[in-house]
C-alpha cells in the first residue's frame, strides 16, 4: 500500500475541490495514484449529483462579466437551493467561473438537450455535404457525421464545452463537482452575453421547473 501524504491530499484537493477526508480516501483506494483518484471522485461526484439533480433551485445569483476593454458583456443566472449557498464564495466563484467562459467560448444553448431540431438538422446537413465533399465512402456518412455532431455539441453548449481555466473538465463536470462539494444542485438557468457591434445578443434560457 502506497503511503499516503499530506501534500498527496492537498494536491488532490486543489485539482478537485473534494474534501480532505474524500481526497484521503480516494488516494488510498487508489494506492496512491493522483489520477486514479481523481476519476474516483469524479465518479462520485457525478453519483452525487444524479441523487439531487431533481432537486428545485429557487435560490441564486445573476453575476455579470466585462471583459477588459468594456467591448464584451455577459450577464448568467445560476441558481441552488439555499439563500446561504447563493452567498459563499465557492458558489459565487464558480458563477464567475462561468460567466467568463460565456464571454471566452461563446456557447449558443445551455446543454445538448436545448438545441433546437432545426438547429441539429441543419448541422448535420452541413456536415453530411461537407463529408461527401470530401470524397468519403457512403456508408461511412451516417457515422462521420454523428462523430461530428459530438463537436458541434462542444462548441454550442455551455455544459459541453471544455472550461477555459482547465480543459481537461467540460462546464458540466465543473457543475458536478462543485455540486459534490457543496451538497446542492445547481443550475445555469439563462445566459446573455453582448458585443459592441452585435444587433442581435446570444440569449439563452432554460425552461421553467
Amino acid at each position: 500500500m502506497a503511503e499516503i501524504t499530506a501534500q498527496m491530499v492537498k494536491q488532490l484537493r486543489e485539482m478537485t475541490g473534494a474534501g480532505m477526508m474524500d481526497c484521503k480516501k480516494a488516494l488510498v483506494e487508489a494506492n496512491g495514484s493522483l489520477e486514479e483518484a481523481v476519476s474516483i471522485l469524479r465518479k462520485r461526484g457525478a453519483a452525487t449529483a444524479a441523487k439531487k439533480s431533481g432537486r428545485t433551485t429557487r435560490q441564486g445569483i445573476i453575476a455579470s462579466y466585462i471583459h477588459p476593454g468594456s467591448q464584451l458583456g455577459v450577464l448568467v443566472e445560476v441558481n441552488c437551493e439555499s439563500d446561504f449557498v447563493a452567498r459563499t464564495e465557492e458558489f459565487q466563484t464558480l458563477v464567475h467561473d462561468i460567466a467568463m467562459q460565456i464571454a471566452a467560448a461563446d456557447p449558443q444553448f445551455i446543454r445538448k438537450e436545448d438545441v433546437t431540431p432545426e438547429a441539429i438538422e441543419k448541422e448535420k446537413e452541413i456536415q453530411r455535404a461537407r463529408a461527401l465533399a470530401e470524397g468519403k465512402p457512403e456508408k461511412m456518412i451516417d457515422k462521420i457525421v454523428e462523430g461530428r455532431m459530438n463537436k458541434f455539441y462542444e462548441e454550442v453548449c455551455l455544459y459541453e464545452q471544455p472550461f477555459i481555466k482547465d480543459n481537461s473538465v467540460t462546464i458540466g463536470q465543473l457543475i458536478t463537482n462543485k455540486i459534490a462539494t457543496i451538497g446542492e444542485n445547481i443550475t445555469v438557468t439563462r445566459f446573455c452575453r453582448m458585443k459592441v457591434g452585435d444587433t442581435a445578443p446570444a440569449e439563452t434560457e432554460q425552461p421553467a421547473e
